[in-house]
């Protein structure tokens, strides 16, 4: 087992900060039948996702942690999905990631989401907030709060 020093435990809390919401958005999409066991599953079906990021390659923690999700992904369906991460700028500019996601140029994206505030100002709620909630209480509005579905509404479009 690893020796946990500040640096780990900081690393892990920002991933897991960072994931959960992002993996409760992927689980609860529209596709959630292909991942729970459905029709897809039993036929063996394969898919190869593209994940566009507002990040560099490879950028410490939050690039990092995208890479950690696709391997976790992959690993956790067999190899049925496969998810390409690409760093900002690699398949489309860095803060076009939603655009890309948008129109169907890429299947899944990472970002913050303070980053799409000129498309629609509430977009911010859903990240950081100066004197805002911290992340603790930002992922309870967002699983137990309301926030989701207010997020898929926003997203809604």
């Amino acid at each position: 087992m690893a020796k946990l020093s500040r640096k780990n435990f900081f690393r892990g809390l920002a991933l897991g900060t960072i994931s959960l919401p992002f993996a409760i958005l992927i689980l609860g999409g529209k596709n959630t039948a292909q991942l729970q066991g459905g029709p897809s599953t039993l036929s063996g079906d394969r898919y190869r996702w593209k994940m566009v990021t507002t990040w560099p390659p490879n950028f410490p923690v939050l690039g990092e942690g995208c890479t950690l999700f696709a391997n976790w992904v992959r690993e956790l369906s067999g190899g049925r999905m496969d998810i390409r991460v690409y760093g900002g700028g690699e398949l489309v500019p860095p803060l076009e990631a939603f655009d890309a996601v948008r129109s169907g140029a890429a299947e899944i994206g990472s970002g913050a989401a303070y980053y799409w505030a000129g498309k629609d100002p509430a977009t911010q709620f859903f990240a950081s907030v100066p004197f805002g909630m911290n992340a603790q209480q930002l992922n309870a509005w967002i699983i137990c709060g309301g926030g989701m579905e207010l997020w898929r509404e926003l997203y809604a479009e």
